[in-house]
């Protein structure tokens, strides 16, 4: 299950899986399926994507300590880099199809809209991410590298705040991404954290 090859094609798989989104939305917007506003059709789109995407990286930690298979942990950085790829692409159709590139008026869409601050900032703390997510960084870091990294759950609080500015007409949908981080985060309590091993064990996952 582990084998080179293995891992290989879960990483290619994984790949075309996040690339996946991009392709249909980017399909939909010149086939003219998009809806009268195709910008927004997409500034909402990348941002939810790059909001899944952050909680399928958040959740590799626990399903590694369930299963013991090192091919979530490979795929950890790969997802990250993905998230903060969604985002800059939310950020980008922000500029140019909200903002017309126009960015006089950028400030005053922030006076009008802090929900642009927080989530300017949930972008910055992705970047700081994905530029210490090489080796490199690591080893430079040293043990500074991990608690650096616990950025993202920050970056994680950010982005639901900033989606929950968004949608306050429907809180459906922000709820239950909501939720899904409250689990994910119960998760990494010391008190659940340590008993996965021995729950994936009693289960058959390992």
């Amino acid at each position: 299950m582990s084998s080179p090859r293995v891992l290989l094609l879960w990483r290619v798989l994984v790949f075309m899986a996040a690339l996946s989104p991009l392709v249909y939305w980017s399909t939909q917007v010149a086939l003219q399926q998009a809806g009268p506003e195709p910008g927004k059709y997409l500034l909402l789109g990348f941002g939810l994507c790059a909001l899944v995407i952050l909680l399928l990286t958040l959740s590799l930690t626990p399903l590694s300590k369930l299963t013991r298979w090192k091919g979530f942990t490979l795929i950890r950085r790969q997802l990250g880099l993905w998230a903060f790829f969604y985002a800059l692409l939310h950020l980008s159709s922000y500029l140019v199809f909200i903002l017309g590139l126009d960015f006089s008026v950028l400030l005053q869409d922030i006076a009008r809209r802090p929900y642009v601050i927080v989530g300017m900032l949930a972008l910055v703390g992705l970047l700081v991410m994905a530029l210490t997510s090489n080796r490199w960084a690591m080893r430079r870091l040293g043990k500074r590298w991990k608690p650096l990294h616990k950025v993202v759950y920050l970056v994680l609080a950010l982005v639901l705040l900033h989606f929950f500015w968004v949608v306050r007409a429907d809180m459906t949908d922000w709820a239950g991404y909501a939720l899904a981080a409250v689990a994910l985060m119960s998760l990494r309590l010391p008190a659940i954290s340590t008993r996965l091993p021995s729950l994936g064990k009693r289960l058959g996952l390992r």
